[in-house]
C-alpha cells in the first residue's frame, strides 16, 4: 500500500494519514467479529442511556451514589463511542484510513475517558467510605455541591494531564511508515511508527498511568480496606451484611476495571509473539466496562431496579420508599 505524502513540511509530517490494519493475524476473517462487537456496543449505549433516564426521572435516586453512577454512564458512552464507530467501519467497509488529526484526537479521548472512569470509581469509593464509616456526617459531607466539585476536578485533572499524550505524538517525525497493526489509534502504536526517538512518549505514558490511575487505584483500595475494618467491628451480622451489600456492586466493577488494566499491561509484554492478544484485550477493555457496569448495578441494586420499573411503567405495584 502506498504511503500518502504531504506536500508541505509545516506540520512536521511526511505521511498524511495512518492506516488501521485491524486485528493482527486474522485480517482475512476479522469481519466476523463485527456482529458481537456491534451488539456489545449497542447494548452499552442502550443500557447506559436507560440508567441515565431512570436516575434523572426517579426522585428516590437523586442521591450522590446514583449521581456518580449517572456520570459513570456518560463516561462509558463517551469511551465506547470513541473507538467503536471506527472499528465497525474497518470491519464492515474496510475504511482503514484515518486522518492525522482524527487519530491524535482519538488518542486524547481514549486516555481522557479511561482516566475519568478511574476517577469516578475513586469518587464512588469515597462516597461509600463516608456513608459506612461516618454515617451521621454523611449528609453534611457528601452533598450535591460535593458531587459537582469532585466531578469538575476530575474533568480538569484528566483533561489537562492527558493533553501531552497526543501533543508529544504529534511532534514526532513520521517518515514513511503509516500502517498501524491495530484497529484504534493507541499512543505507543502510533508513536512506534516515528523515525525519531520516542523515549519521552513512553516515559509520559508510564508516568500518566502511575500518577493518575495508580494513585486512584491505591486510594480506592485504601478506602475499601477502611470500610472492611469498620464493618468488621460491627456487632450485628445483619448490619454487617447490609453495609457490605451497599458497596458490593461497586467493588465488583472496580476489581474488574483495575484487573483488566493490569492484564492488558502484562500482555503487551508478550505482544511481539502473539500480537492479537494485547490488541483484542485492549479493545475489549474499552468496550466491556460500558456494557458491564449498568448490568451489574441493575442486577444487584434493588432501588435502581424498582426505579427503572416505575419510570418505564413496567410495574404498577412498586412502591416508593
Amino acid at each position: 500500500m502506498e504511503v500518502a505524502l504531504s506536500i508541505t513540511n509545516t506540520s512536521g509530517f511526511q505521511v498524511s494519514e495512518f492506516i488501521l490494519m485491524g486485528l493482527p493475524g486474522i485480517h482475512s476473517w476479522q469481519h466476523w467479529l463485527s456482529l458481537p462487537l456491534a451488539l456489545l456496543y449497542f447494548f452499552a449505549l442502550t443500557a447506559n442511556i436507560l440508567i441515565m433516564i431512570t436516575i434523572h426521572h426517579e426522585p428516590t435516586l437523586h442521591q450522590p451514589m446514583y449521581q456518580f453512577l449517572a456520570i459513570l454512564a456518560i463516561v462509558d458512552i463517551g469511551l465506547a463511542t470513541t473507538i467503536m464507530p471506527k472499528i465497525l467501519a474497518i470491519l464492515w467497509f474496510d475504511a482503514k484510513a484515518i486522518g492525522l488529526h482524527e487519530c491524535f484526537a482519538q488518542i486524547y479521548a481514549i486516555h481522557s475517558f479511561m482516566c475519568m472512569e478511574s476517577g469516578i470509581f475513586l469518587c464512588m469509593a469515597i462516597d461509600r467510605y463516608v456513608a459506612i464509616c461516618y454515617p451521621l456526617q454523611y449528609p453534611s459531607i457528601v452533598t450535591d455541591a460535593f458531587v459537582i466539585k469532585v466531578t469538575v476536578f476530575m474533568v480538569l485533572r484528566n483533561g489537562l494531564l492527558t493533553i501531552p499524550v497526543p501533543v508529544l505524538a504529534a511532534q514526532r517525525h513520521y517518515c514513511f511508515r503509516n500502517e498501524i497493526d491495530h484497529c484504534l489509534c493507541s499512543n505507543l502504536g502510533v508513536s512506534s511508527l516515528a523515525c525519531d526517538d520516542i523515549t519521552i512518549n513512553r516515559f509520559y505514558q508510564l508516568a500518566l498511568v502511575w500518577v493518575v490511575v495508580g494513585s486512584d487505584m491505591g486510594l480506592v483500595f485504601a478506602s475499601y480496606a477502611l470500610i472492611i475494618y469498620s464493618v468488621s467491628r460491627l456487632n450485628s451480622a445483619e448490619a454487617t451484611s447490609k453495609a457490605l451489600s451497599t458497596c458490593s456492586s461497586h467493588l465488583i466493577l472496580i476489581l474488574f476495571f483495575y484487573t483488566a488494566i493490569i492484564v492488558v499491561s502484562v500482555t503487551h509484554l508478550a505482544g511481539r509473539r502473539v500480537p492479537l492478544i494485547p490488541v483484542l484485550l485492549n479493545v475489549l477493555h474499552i468496550v466491556m466496562p460500558p456494557a458491564l457496569n449498568p448490568m451489574v448495578y441493575a442486577l444487584r441494586t434493588q432501588d435502581l431496579r424498582a426505579g427503572f420499573q416505575r419510570v418505564f411503567s413496567l410495574s404498577k405495584y412498586v412502591p416508593r420508599k
